[in-house]
């Protein structure tokens, strides 16, 4: 059997990504497909822990690095044994081992869905550079929805990476490619700078930040201006139900700011997974009319 990662192979992946998944299923063949989900999950929930130190530390504008892993509470080391993603979490009932401080839940579902996220993208994509792609795509809105849910900040540091990322690996995939790919950055920030600078002329309010504006532009470079259409759509429809239902119950006026990170990260996922079928539900559905 030919060897797999010889430079043909590479040269192939690149001039035809159909090519891809047939090669690397091929590749898999000999692999049962339980083990490559359970490796694909363990890979998934491994990110997810690493992402739960990125959601603490970045807005507290710490090191991703260093230190190790601490109990916020006690600050005593937490060993490697007790810091084994999702199993630690239940054997320890999520509690520290120290001072029996309460492990926040949010720990083990971000585990669980970035594990979960893994396992889908290879089920849709295949092992391919776009399912890569995605990953990374998907684990920075998963670190930004909880950053901006929290604290209400969208950081430079993951968006304005993410623009020059999402841009660079489109020369690389044949979807968006680097057209759309350009289009959907300009597009995507454009939009929301119109919207943002109008209605602070119109009320003298702020009421978008910039980090949805580099948000949006990022969402733009890898999913090309498709994305954004429904990324927006998706978005704001979500989001104006959910901020209203929200406002009603606290009984909190048009003034208090709910964060749109969560809500366009909402939409850049299900554009991912089903979007293109919306797309074209809609475009036939105003065909035949």
């Amino acid at each position: 059997m030919k060897n797999i990662f010889n430079t043909q192979f590479f040269n192939l992946q690149f001039k035809n990504p159909k090519l891809v998944t047939r090669n690397s299923q091929h590749a898999l063949k000999t692999v049962p497909d339980p083990l490559i989900y359970i490796f694909l999950f363990a890979f998934g929930a491994i990110t997810g822990s690493f992402l739960n130190v990125c959601i603490y530390r970045i807005p507290l504008k710490k090191s991703i690095i260093f230190p190790p892993s601490s109990c916020p509470k006690c600050e005593k080391r937490i060993p490697f044994y007790d810091n084994i993603p999702i199993i630690s979490y239940i054997l320890l009932h999520g509690r520290c081992r120290y001072c029996n401080a309460r492990i926040p839940l949010n720990y083990l579902i971000i585990e669980v869905v970035t594990a979960l996220v893994a396992v889908s993208l290879f089920i849709v994509f295949g092992l391919t550079l776009e399912a890569l792609v995605y990953y990374i795509l998907l684990s920075a809105l998963i670190v930004i929805t909880l950053i901006d849910l929290e604290h209400k900040i969208i950081p430079d540091v993951i968006s304005l990476p993410g623009i020059a990322v999402g841009f660079a690996v489109s020369f690389f995939l044949p979807v968006p490619g680097v057209k759309n790919s350009l289009i959907g950055m300009v597009a995507g920030g454009g939009v929301l700078f119109v919207v943002a600078y109008g209605y602070h002329m119109i009320t003298g309010r702020e009421g978008m930040g910039g980090g949805d504006i580099k948000l949006l532009a990022m969402i733009g470079a890898f999913l090309g201006w498709r994305g954004i259409l429904v990324t927006l759509f998706v978005g704001s429809f979500v989001g104006a139900i959910i901020g209203g239902v929200f406002m009603i119950l606290k009984g909190r006026d048009t003034k208090y700011a709910i964060p749109f990170g969560p809500f366009l990260s909402l939409g850049a996922t299900i554009y991912l997974f089903i979007g293109e079928d919306i797309i074209e539900f809609y475009t036939l559905h105003l065909w035949l009319r």
